[in-house]
């Protein structure tokens, strides 16, 4: 009876932990009791979401361009290095960053998806009263956001950039030998982690946190940055500007903010940019794709794909540029903006 009552307690035991293994714990939302406080101006979204965000550059009164920006992986509203730049004045221009959702001061949204945030953005526009179009710049993740804009929200853009976007490897437009041959450049730890993303999300919180296996390269901060990417954070280092926004970034949690990213950004989802219509037929605005050709982070060769595929976007590619290049040198910023705004 003794073994019997052993097994049974070992069996309980075991359930308990693979519970709390597989089961994030609840995020700690901002402004609520025990979680971490509100700091700046937030929005009320559609679903009753709050949506935080700030503003940069020239008064929105007085502007000519409104610009949204989407900051990528673990980061935050607080990113905004285009901004530091003299064209910002020169040009008039007002941006608005914002905490995309689980990030810093924004609620999560578990059900997220390429298409909801697309309309969060919009949103973020019209309650900020940023005028019937406004342009967007995604940088790494968050370019994944601005082909969604593309997709589900073109009447609301003037123009688009894309800034060293990420790619899902299983978008259906890509040839099955390209995506292969950009995948295994990846290190071994993200093969595992993208499949354990997009075949089984539920494990997506315990796979980034048990210590048997290595996790996603870009959850562990070690991601495959090459040489221009080293010479760009040395730079930054050495001048004060290196800041990390992981404490802020993931405040509320990790699963919310990193690991639902993961989930949206690399599982079946409602997203191929390759199959999006041009969203200026006219001439009445244009879209924008930057890409360094020594990206360790991004494969050059899937950028140069997609730029074939869709005509209607202008493609820039960067001789010695990694995938931080848009945070070095005043050139490559005002180099954005101009093709973008003029």
């Amino acid at each position: 009876m003794a073994w019997e009552i052993s097994v049974v307690l070992l069996v309980i035991g075991f359930v308990a932990w693979a519970y709390r293994a597989l089961h994030p714990p609840a995020p700690r939302l901002c402004g609520t009791r025990g979680g971490p406080p509100l700091v700046g101006p937030r929005i009320k979204l559609r679903d009753g979401r709050n949506l935080s965000y700030k503003e940069h550059g020239v008064p929105k009164e007085a502007a000519k361009y409104k610009v949204i920006l989407v900051h990528g992986f673990s980061s935050s509203k607080h990113e905004a290095s285009i901004t530091a730049t003299e064209m910002v004045g020169k040009l008039g221009i007002h941006f608005v960053s914002f905490d995309r959702p689980g990030y810093g001061e924004s609620d999560p949204d578990p059900n997220r998806t390429m298409k909801s945030l697309a309309l969060d953005i919009e949103e973020l526009g019209h309650q900020l009263q940023l005028g019937t179009k406004f342009y967007i710049i995604g940088n790494s993740m968050g370019g994944l956001a601005v082909w969604g804009c593309l997709k589900y929200i073109p009447h609301r853009l003037a123009g688009a950039a894309l800034i060293a976007p990420v790619v899902n490897y299983w978008w259906p437009s890509f040839p099955p030998t390209l995506a292969t041959e950009a995948y295994n450049l990846q290190p071994v730890q993200d093969h595992w982690a993208l499949r354990v993303a997009r075949h089984t999300p539920w494990l997506v919180y315990w796979w980034n946190t048990q210590k048997l296996f290595t996790g996603s390269s870009a959850v562990t901060g070690i991601p495959t940055f090459t040489g221009p990417d080293l010479q760009v954070i040395a730079k930054l280092a050495g001048s004060g500007a290196a800041v990390s926004h992981k404490p802020y970034a993931t405040q509320q949690g990790v699963h919310e903010s990193y690991h639902r990213e993961l989930m949206v950004g690399f599982g079946h989802r409602d997203l191929d940019p390759m199959q999006i219509e041009n969203p200026f037929p006219h001439g009445e605005g244009s879209v924008h794709l930057w890409h360094g050709i020594d990206d360790g982070v991004v494969p050059v060769s899937l950028q140069r794909y997609i730029a074939e595929q869709l005509p209607w976007v202008q493609y820039h590619e960067l001789p010695n540029a990694g995938h931080l290049f848009s945070f070095g040198e005043t050139a490559a910023k005002d180099a954005i903006l101009s093709k973008l705004l003029i």
